[in-house]
């Protein structure tokens, strides 16, 4: 990809990345297209450049130059994870799958990797055999992948053990069936003698899943019936519809600058008649004590005190209007509405332009047309709340 004489690559770098941090991708393009413009150059500045257009929306082009890199560096794990990501967005799943496998290679990803004795399961039948199945990413991503966990006993006849964060290890077991799986065990203690094990998030590429197949049955997790009763109580005398809040993701997350919003950026959504209940939790659910003028809101994140309330909430509010974060997935696993607030260029299991999703049947998606523009997303969310209101 060079000739002659390149340029100076690390000094390049030094300067593109404080602007790609900065999230001034416009900028950065404009400085690596000189050395790019004859088609060819050091990959590491093609990298750079692939990380400047992606955050604008050029997701084609994203792909040409990451499958460019993947072709002159198939050893370059962190570029195939990148592509992965880019073909699930594009709902590329066959390869996207495989691709994304190169997660475990990943430095700051290999410390989630189970580093089990077993071969991994691909999908094949394994009759009187026993496959471990484990989570390994956050909350959301196992409330999501939950629902292959009884496609794949059915497909693999074995004895099948789930394996989740104690989080979400009440709600995994108290909506088992016998076509579920067979056992369940928390993650960190020690799983019953194994044949074979696979990733809840290895399961689509183990199993070959394609946007056809979702989104399966739904609702699949269902509410602790005490927790309900619970809640309708608490719940009983306040106006309807019930909107519940969630406008802050987790705050460690890599991408939570670009999907987490303030409470006060939610003022368009304020209308009378209507009570919005916080569930929002960690840093900024002390937001909800100053809501918007004219909201009326009820907090209850201090009473909730696991995934559990959380679901009895949502069986009972007449709405969820959420950021891309945890309770998305736990809402539309129960068959809840949901309205998800997304970025321009968001989380791959998104997709494109879409403004519904495959995963969840009543999940409708409100997306930025250009980036960081959460104010046409709150006009739209708006106009659509005086016709759910109505």
């Amino acid at each position: 990809m060079t000739s002659g004489i390149g340029p100076d690559v690390p000094a390049i770098e030094r300067a593109a990345r404080p602007l790609l941090a900065a999230g001034r991708f416009e900028e950065a393009e404009a400085m690596l297209n000189p050395y790019l413009a004859s088609g060819s150059g050091p990959l590491a500045l093609w990298k750079l450049l692939a990380s400047a257009i992606r955050p604008q929306g050029r997701i084609a082009q994203t792909r040409a130059i990451q499958e460019m890199l993947v072709a002159h560096a198939p050893g370059d794990f962190a570029a195939r994870f990148d592509l992965s990501e880019t073909l699930l967005l594009m709902g590329e799943f066959e390869r996207g799958w495989r691709e994304y496998h190169y997660r475990y290679s990943l430095s700051h990803t290999t410390v989630i990797e189970r580093k089990v004795q077993r071969p991994r399961w691909a999908g094949q039948p394994i009759p009187g055999k026993t496959l471990l199945i484990h989570d390994e990413q956050g909350f959301g991503d196992t409330f999501q992948f939950m629902r292959m966990v009884p496609w794949a006993k059915q497909r693999s006849g074995a004895q099948v053990v789930l394996q989740v964060n104690e989080q979400t290890l009440s709600l995994a077991q108290r909506n088992r069936s016998s076509e579920d799986f067979d056992e369940i065990v928390v993650r960190g203690s020690l799983p019953p003698a194994f044949d074979m094990h696979c990733e809840m998030m290895s399961l689509p590429m183990a199993m070959g899943l394609k946007l056809a197949d979702l989104p399966g049955r739904v609702p699949y997790l269902g509410a602790d019936p005490q927790r309900l009763e619970k809640w309708r109580q608490r719940l009983a005398g306040l106006p309807r519809p019930l909107v519940a809040l969630v406008w802050a993701g987790r705050p460690t997350h890599f991408n939570d600058a670009n999907r987490s919003l303030a409470l006060a950026q939610l003022a368009p959504l304020a209308r009378p008649g209507i009570t919005f209940l916080s569930i929002q939790k960690g840093p900024a659910e002390a937001e909800a004590a100053n809501p918007p003028r004219g909201m009326s809101l009820v907090s209850l994140s201090d009473e909730i005190q696991d995934f559990e309330d959380t679901a009895a909430i949502l069986s009972i509010a007449d709405l969820l209007i959420s950021v891309d974060s945890s309770p998305v997935h736990l809402a539309g696993a129960l068959g809840r509405p949901v309205w998800v607030m997304l970025p321009f260029v968001p989380d791959w299991r998104w997709l494109l332009e879409r403004t519904d999703t495959p995963w969840y049947p009543g999940m409708r998606l409100f997306r930025q047309p250009v980036r960081g523009d959460w104010g046409s997303v709150m006009a739209a969310m708006a106009a659509e709340l005086d016709r759910f209101a109505a």
